[in-house]
């Protein structure tokens, strides 16, 4: 396998893609700015190469962090060890061996990727943040059980998480909005408990 290498500046790996169109796989680390960093990478892909990306995103950013829609593209958190980076890098490069049809949920006109951290609605990506794709996924692969605000913040967010549990609610209403008034129906608010997706 060759390998290229263009620190530093976009100009270095826009060059890079040019000469290489047909590179398979482009590693990002997006430090700062993550959102135009990683759609500017994206844009730089759909026009020069056919590539995949993934990106490496510290662990702060994961709450606005979104995945790119126009290539095909998957992330690893900072610090994430050497198998799950070559796992990650074997679903990008050779797609279909690593995916298989429990990958995929379906309820009415929404698709769950689970491989690919992705969701349609009618055939159209969503636009979530990993935590909101996070907390969706859960409650979708655990229908009909209530959670807790405090429950979802220990399976969702993680045990590290020192945020007011009124988060949940507002990335609730965050992946309602982006799931319109049938899909979000589902979405059930228990008062005085959490939350349940009703099948």
């Amino acid at each position: 396998m060759d390998v290229e290498i263009a620190a530093g500046s976009s100009l270095q790996l826009k060059k890079l893609l040019t000469q290489h169109p047909s590179c398979d796989l482009v590693i990002f680390e997006a430090n700062e700015d993550v959102a135009n960093r990683v759609a500017s990478v994206e844009a730089m892909i759909v026009e020069h190469a056919n590539a995949s990306l993934l990106v490496i995103v510290s662990e702060d950013v994961l709450n606005e962090f979104r995945l790119p829609v126009q290539v095909k593209s998957d992330f690893v958190v900072q610090g994430a060890k050497e198998a799950e980076c070559g796992a990650r890098i074997r679903s990008l490069l050779w797609p279909g061996n690593e995916g298989s049809a429990t990958d995929f949920l379906s309820i009415d006109t929404m698709t769950i990727n689970l491989a690919t951290y992705q969701v349609t609605v009618g055939g159209i990506p969503l636009d979530l943040t990993y935590l909101e794709y996070a907390l969706l996924a859960f409650l979708v692969t655990h229908p009909g059980r209530t959670y807790s605000r405090d429950a979802l913040l220990q399976r969702v967010w993680g045990f590290d998480y020192y945020g007011g549990s009124r988060t949940v609610d507002v990335h609730v209403r965050r992946i309602r909005a982006k799931l319109g008034p049938e899909l979000s129906q589902h979405l059930e608010t228990v008062r005085g408990v959490g939350y349940l997706w009703s099948a």
